[in-house]
C-alpha cells in the first residue's frame, strides 16, 4: 500500500523529532511492504520568516491532498511578542480549522520502565492508562469577540469569549464514547458548570449523548476537582472529555504521570467517514518547540514516534504495524535507553539519533 504523509517540522526541536518519525515510517515500510510518500511544508515561526504567513496556503493544500500530517512544534522566543500581529500559534489554530480537526486525542500511559521518572510516587502512577479527548476548534480560543481595548476612562482591558454550541459539544462527546467502547467503557466529562453558562450547556449535552451509550459508565467532574484527582488517583480515569481550554491544561498536567512530555503522542481528528473508514488526522507530540535544547541532538523523539504509531493505526488502519512500533519503544526503555528528560541512575543516556536508531533496530 502507498500512503501520502505531509511533514510539518516547524520550529525548535520540531525538525529533529519529525526526522525521527520519518525514519520510523521508512522502517515500517521496509518491514511490512508499504510505501510512505513524504513531503515537507512550512508552518509556524519558520513560515513567518520565509513567507510572512504562519500557515501558507500551499501548506494547507498539501495537507489536504495527503492521507495524514505529522507535525513537529511551532513557536519560540524569536516570535513570542504578544503584540505581534502574526504569531506561530496562529498557524497551528489555522491548521485545525482548515483541516476540520475538532478532536484532539491524547493517550497517557505509563511505561513500567519509567515508573521512577514520574514526580509522583510509584504507587500513585501504577496502572495509569487514560485518554484525554479535547475539543479543538471552539471555546475560548476561538470565541468572538476577542480583543484588547481601552475603556472610556483610559484603562486597558481585554476580552475573550468562551462560546460553544450543542453540535460542537455533541460531536466531541461522541468521539469520547466511541473510544471508551474500545477501552474500559468509562467517560469522565469535565466542565465548570457551577460557574460558567457554557459549561452548563456542555453538561446538558453530555448527558444527552451519554444516554445513547448505556453500555458506558458516565460521570461529570468539575475541572478543578479533575486536576486534583489526576494527581491523587489517576489510574481511576479511562477517557476524559473536555473543552478546548480545560483539555489543554489537564493534558499538560497529565503528561507528568508518564514521566515527561517527551513521552506523550497525540492525534487531532476530524469527522469519521460515514462508511466507517479511517480518520484523516494530524499527529504530533504533546511537547512544545523546546528552543533551549534545539539543535543539541538531545530531544526525546519517542512522543513523535508514538504519534507515528497512532497515525498507522488510526489513519491507515495498520494495527499490526502500530503494535510493532509501540513494542519497539517499550523494548528500548526496558533495555535502559534514556534521553536526558527521562534519565535515571543506572540507565544509558542517549541523544535523539541514537534513541531513534534503537527503535528502528527493534522494529
Amino acid at each position: 500500500m502507498e500512503y501520502k504523509v505531509t511533514l510539518l517540522p516547524g520550529d525548535g526541536i520540531g525538525p529533529e523529532v519529525v526526522a525521527a518519525g520519518a525514519e520510523v515510517l521508512r522502517a515500517v515500510g521496509e518491514k511490512f511492504g508499504h510505501k510512505f510518500e513524504m513531503s515537507e511544508a512550512l508552518v509556524g515561526g519558520i513560515a513567518i520568516d520565509e513567507t510572512g504567513n504562519p500557515l501558507p496556503e500551499e501548506t494547507l493544500e498539501m495537507c489536504r491532498s495527503g492521507d495524514a500530517v505529522l507535525l513537529g512544534a511551532v513557536g519560540g522566543p524569536k516570535w513570542s511578542d504578544p503584540l505581534a500581529p502574526v504569531r506561530p500559534e496562529q498557524g497551528l489554530l489555522g491548521l485545525r480549522k482548515g483541516l476540520g480537526l475538532f478532536a484532539n486525542i491524547r493517550p497517557v500511559k505509563l511505561f513500567p520502565a519509567l515508573a521512577d521518572a514520574s514526580p509522583l510516587k510509584p504507587e500513585i502512577v501504577q496502572g495509569v492508562d487514560l485518554v484525554i479527548v479535547r475539543e479543538l476548534t471552539g471555546g475560548i480560543y476561538f470565541g468572538k469577540p476577542q480583543e484588547k481595548q481601552v475603556t472610556p476612562d483610559g484603562k486597558r482591558e481585554a476580552l475573550d469569549t468562551m462560546r460553544y454550541n450543542e453540535d460542537e459539544v455533541a460531536r466531541l462527546l461522541h468521539v469520547a464514547y466511541q473510544i471508551a467502547r474500545q477501552r474500559r467503557r468509562k467517560v469522565t466529562s469535565v466542565d465548570k458548570a457551577n460557574v460558567l453558562a457554557s459549561s452548563r450547556l456542555w453538561r446538558e449535552v453530555a448527558h444527552e449523548v451519554a444516554a445513547q451509550y448505556p453500555d458506558v459508565e458516565s460521570e461529570d467532574v468539575l475541572v478543578d476537582a479533575c486536576a486534583m484527582y489526576l494527581m491523587r488517583r489517576p489510574a481511576g480515569f479511562d477517557v476524559i472529555a473536555a473543552g478546548n481550554l480545560f483539555g489543554d491544561i489537564l493534558s499538560d498536567e497529565a503528561s507528568m504521570l508518564a514521566g515527561s512530555m517527551g513521552m506523550l503522542p497525540s492525534a487531532s481528528l476530524g469527522e469519521k467517514p460515514a462508511d466507517g473508514g479511517t480518520w484523516f488526522g494530524m499527529y504530533e507530540p504533546v511537547h512544545g518547540s523546546a528552543p533551549d535544547i534545539a539543535g543539541k541532538g538531545i530531544a526525546n523523539p519517542l512522543a513523535t514516534i508514538l504519534s507515528v504509531a497512532m497515525m498507522l493505526r488510526t489513519s491507515f488502519g495498520l494495527a499490526e504495524e502500530a503494535d510493532a512500533v509501540e513494542r519497539a519503544v517499550e523494548q528500548v526503555l526496558v533495555d535502559g535507553y534514556r534521553t536526558p528528560d527521562i534519565m535515571s541512575e543506572g540507565m544509558k543516556q542517549v541523544g535523539t539519533a541514537e534513541m531513534t536508531g534503537a527503535v528502528v533496530k527493534r522494529i
